[in-house]
């Protein structure tokens, strides 16, 4: 597969609690030069990213991150405010203790209420798939098919386990077909990527893609 096929389904990350603007402007460089689809940023650095960026890259951040139990007004207060200081898509987490007392009408109302808050702009779903049983994620599957999001994406990368080949196949299979995927959490190669993105993946959460590349670049290849 094509290193600039690859780039450009990478959302470039850096959600590190002590993520300095020098280290998120040094990610912004990254993704101009590389083309990649997106860089994922705190929400603090958001206005200054998309000021330092302009038109020339999506700016992602985060919201209810990295837990999801949050209230959902104050989910849609965070998307509302990114949305203000120039994000173009929003990544939510969902309440995963609503999932486990079954309160699936709540959590549809919820990520309604997010997609709303984000005025047009792109919401991925983070359902957190290691601390859920496959009968969970397929439901969510579905929830997450009727809510208006546009993905729905496997990992925060903050709760112990990322993306794995067997739940991006499971969301494939799942899924309604205008919901697209986003694996994340872990991808640390171009092999994971090229893996992901042939089971369905069209967004890759990760730092480690753009590194590779370098790597590649550096040794003459």
């Amino acid at each position: 597969m094509e290193l600039n096929k690859i780039l450009s389904t990478v959302d470039h990350t850096l959600l590190s609690q002590g993520a300095t603007w020098e280290e998120i402007r040094a990610v912004c460089d990254d993704g101009m030069k590389y083309h990649t689809a997106s860089v994922c940023i705190p929400a603090s650095y958001v206005r200054q990213a998309k000021d330092y960026v302009g038109d020339k890259l999506a700016v992602c951040t985060v919201i209810g991150f990295p837990n999801g139990y949050s209230t959902a007004a104050a989910k849609c207060f965070e998307a509302e405010d990114a949305v203000r200081n120039g994000a173009d898509e929003i990544d939510m987490v969902i309440n995963i203790g609503w999932v486990k007392d079954q309160q699936w009408e709540a959590l549809l109302e919820e990520i309604r209420a997010v997609k709303a808050a984000c005025g047009g702009r792109i919401l991925k779903v983070i359902i957190e798939t290691c601390l859920l049983t496959d009968a969970e994620k397929v439901k969510l599957c579905e929830i997450v098919s009727n809510s208006g999001a546009e993905f729905i994406k496997t990992s925060t990368g903050f709760a112990g386990g990322g993306a794995t080949r067997e739940d991006v196949a499971l969301f494939a299979a799942h899924v309604a077909p205008h919901v697209k995927i986003k694996a994340a959490g872990g991808i640390s190669s171009l092999q994971d990527a090229e893996d992901f993105i042939r089971l369905g993946a069209s967004r890759l959460g990760t730092s480690r893609i753009v590194k590779a590349v370098k790597g590649i670049e550096g040794s003459g290849y």
